[in-house]
């Protein structure tokens, strides 16, 4: 039995639609994840995955189906979480209005029709393409078309509508994703392909037909149920919204940092300012106290000055009396001492024979005069100075 032969679900409302199912094998088992392909077009990578067979069908395990789509989500959240972009890519019949649909409730890239070669690998040509749509959009919005002919405006707008066809899930793409998220990995070996050149992780839902090792995290289910496909591509755009939301929070809290920072920095730089406000102000009021010091200083000494000048014009007469006399003085004392200086003269010239006199008789006493009549020869030399003495004088 093929997946188109599978049993019909009864349908769910359209509340139920809205509230997204829970992670469990209830709802995965409602869904249809469980099918998978014939029995003779499997892939034997998928043993670990497969639980049985049933119809000449293999019957997924939706128990590790559950584990890896858990572990699938913690890691898109994470890389969307960081700042990261998921690109979603479905372009077969049955995933192209699931993942236009959710991709859009997400805010997240996606891409629902053919993949163009070189979508990643090439991205600058594509980005020129994309460039050229946003270009076309905004003229026809503004109305500046610029067209010789209705058949160019035409053209024109048929150019839109085919760039929108494969670029208008990536208008907003302006570098490569970080995550890609593929549904049907046969169909889209050229994206995986591409994301294996460039080093991109892809998140994939793996059937029973494909090669589980192609991809970093396979989520084994039903890859050809719109709503198996749903499901799980819903769970995905919920990790991507809480990763976007974690991002938006992270980004608001290191604003919220900055802004603290750059308060503590204003605040800093305020306290240093006043600082050296209060600084300058006191270098202001001590260079005022010493320019009053200086001041009075001054104007003390030109108090002085006039008290000064008059104590030198008292002085100056008393000087001028005093130099007279002062020459007067030294005039009676220059011939004083002129009359002084020829009997000092005289004075030298008489003690020289007398000196000269004495001494040989000196001499003389000192030889003849035994040591105890010391006394004696005193006494003579004194009568014989004083003979000399009155011969000097009576000269």
């Amino acid at each position: 039995m093929t997946t188109s032969e599978t049993p019909q679900v009864a349908a769910v409302t359209t509340e139920q639609e809205e509230t997204l199912a829970p992670l469990d094998l209830r709802s995965l088992f409602v869904a249809g994840v469980h099918f998978g392909h014939p029995s003779k077009r499997w892939n034997p990578k998928m043993a670990e995955y497969i639980f049985g067979k049933r119809s000449r069908a293999h019957i997924i395990d939706l128990s590790k189906t559950i584990v890896s789509l858990k572990a699938a989500k913690e890691f898109v959240e994470k890389i969307v979480g960081q700042g990261g972009e998921c690109l979603m890519v479905g372009t077969k019949a049955q995933a192209q209005a699931p993942i236009k649909d959710q991709a859009i409730k997400a805010g997240a890239m996606y891409i629902n029709q053919r993949w163009l070669g070189g979508m990643m690998t090439n991205f600058q040509t594509i980005q020129r393409r994309i460039e050229r749509l946003v270009f076309l959009e905004d003229a026809f919005a503004k109305d500046t078309v610029v067209s010789q002919t209705k058949r160019e405006s035409l053209m024109l707008a048929s150019e839109v509508v085919r760039l929108n066809k494969f670029f208008g899930g990536i208008k907003e793409m302006e570098k490569l994703p970080q995550v890609l998220f593929i549904v049907d990995i046969e169909k889209e070996k050229i994206a995986i392909a591409e994301a294996k050149r460039l080093g991109i992780p892809v998140v994939a839902i793996v059937d029973t037909n494909c090669d589980p090792t192609e991809v970093d995290y396979a989520i084994p289910g039903n890859d050809d149920s719109v709503r198996s496909i749903t499901l799980i591509t819903r769970h995905i755009t919920e990790a991507i919204s809480s990763g976007k939301a974690a991002a938006k929070l992270a980004r608001e809290e290191r604003m919220a940092a900055e802004a603290e920072l750059e308060a503590q920095e204003s605040a800093a730089r305020a306290a240093a300012q006043a600082k050296a406000a209060e600084r300058a102000a006191k270098a202001a009021e001590e260079k005022k106290a010493v320019d009053a010091k200086k001041a009075a200083e001054a104007k003390a000494a030109e108090a002085a000055k006039p008290v000064a000048a008059k104590e030198e014009k008292v002085a100056e007469p008393v000087s001028k009396a005093a130099k007279p006399v002062a020459a007067k003085e030294e005039k009676v004392a220059e011939p004083v001492s002129k009359a002084a200086k020829p009997v000092a003269a005289k004075e030298e010239k008489v003690a020289e024979p007398v000196a000269k006199a004495a001494k040989p008789v000196a001499a003389k006493t000192e030889k003849a005069a035994p040591k105890k009549a010391e006394a004696k020869t005193e006494e003579k030399p004194a009568a014989e100075t004083e003979k000399a003495s009155d011969y000097i004088d009576s000269k």
